[in-house]
């Protein structure tokens, strides 16, 4: 048998009903058909500033001196409930005599009784307008930083563009040079500058074709470096089969950096003194490996190796010099292998696990 509330009587009834919109927190009203006040909670008279008796039995445009009259509201009362039984988050935006600007959202109900034709129309007000204020100050905020990250683009392209001109400013003027001076040995410097010029160019050319500006994808960036590098510098009188062997993995961009200044001054090395004579099947292989902290890069070839008077591509030069300091930044070990098979330089970064402390 169902549980029903011990009232006694109409006048218990509505003590019940008001004791009930009491207890809730946000504005609540009870209207009948005509739109006028049956109860109104304790909320709503703080939060609006108006008395009970200015309130109940009122029409609810006229309370407040009208400050209810809202097209906004007339349309959810007069045209949208009407149609329907309930309406959620209708929002009205208005401003206030007294409380000021607000925005609110209300939530309507028709209650619909079976023993008549009478109505009620429960309405809830939620205020947001401290949200929406909240949510409006995002919007601005992420569409400054959306303009601050657009003109950074605009910087940073400008920066790589007056780069790439300037290095190809100095690596001209390097040509000319060279083209000019009667002594070899400057003319052989000033090419050998040209050269490494060059390389540093390629090495910002193909870091700005990758989508990244943090981190860079290392197996991408070093195929399209070499590519790059073999269609520059691969000639015709001595044809050289460039390959790239890499595990996947992002890398930070100084680090690519450096990778990839390491790549070109070896293969730029091996391009130079791996083959002075003529020689079917020639080829340099880059590797980089990767396991966990640990990577290992590789340039090897297939040319003369050590020759019987000296090392030709480990002499000491400026591109060795290069190697050795790249390879102390990136906290890396460069180690050397020649023979009659040809030539191999190895870059490796290890790192070294510290030890545990054994307890006494």
């Amino acid at each position: 048998m169902p549980t029903t509330l011990p009232v006694r009587n109409l006048e218990e009834a509505n003590r019940l009903a008001q004791a009930i919109v009491n207890t809730i927190p946000e504005p609540f009203l009870v209207l009948d058909a005509d739109l006028r006040v049956l109860e109104a909670s304790r909320s709503f008279y703080e939060i609006f500033k108006v008395e009970p008796d200015e309130t109940q039995g009122c029409l609810l445009y006229a309370l407040g001196h009208g400050q209810w009259d809202i097209p906004a509201l007339r349309l959810l009362l007069e045209t949208i409930l009407p149609e329907r039984v309930a309406m959620d988050g209708f929002e009205v935006d208005h401003d206030f005599p007294v409380i000021g600007h607000r925005i609110m959202l209300l939530n309507a109900r028709k209650v619909l009784y079976d023993e008549s034709d009478t109505m009620a129309i429960l309405l809830a007000f939620r205020d947001v307008t401290e949200r929406r204020a909240i949510e409006h100050e995002k919007e601005a905020l992420l569409k400054r930083s959306d303009e601050l990250l657009r003109q950074n683009q605009v910087l940073l392209q400008e920066m790589k563009h007056r780069v790439a001109n300037s290095l190809q400013i100095i690596a001209s003027i390097l040509l000319l040079k060279a083209r000019a001076v009667s002594s070899d040995e400057t003319r052989f410097h000033l090419r050998d500058a040209h050269q490494r010029v060059m390389s540093v160019a390629a090495v910002q050319q193909h870091l700005d074709m990758t989508d990244g500006i943090d981190q860079i994808e290392v197996s991408n960036y070093l195929e399209k470096l070499c590519a790059g590098l073999g269609a520059s510098m691969v000639g015709d009188n001595q044809p050289v089969a460039l390959t790239v062997t890499s595990d996947t993995g992002m890398v930070p961009s100084a680090t690519a950096v450096s990778l990839g200044l390491i790549v070109t001054e070896l293969v730029i090395n091996a391009l130079k003194y791996a083959f002075p004579d003529r020689k079917l099947e020639a080829a340099i292989d880059v590797r980089y490996a990767i396991d966990r902290d640990d990577w290992t890069l590789t340039v090897s070839d297939n040319g003369v190796g050590k020759a019987p008077d000296g090392p030709p591509k480990s002499d000491g030069g400026l591109g060795t010099t290069i190697v050795n300091a790249l390879a102390k930044q990136l906290n890396a070990q460069v180690t050397m292998m020649t023979g009659v098979a040809g030539f191999t330089i190895t870059v490796a970064h290890a790192v070294v696990a510290t030890p545990l402390l054994q307890a006494a």
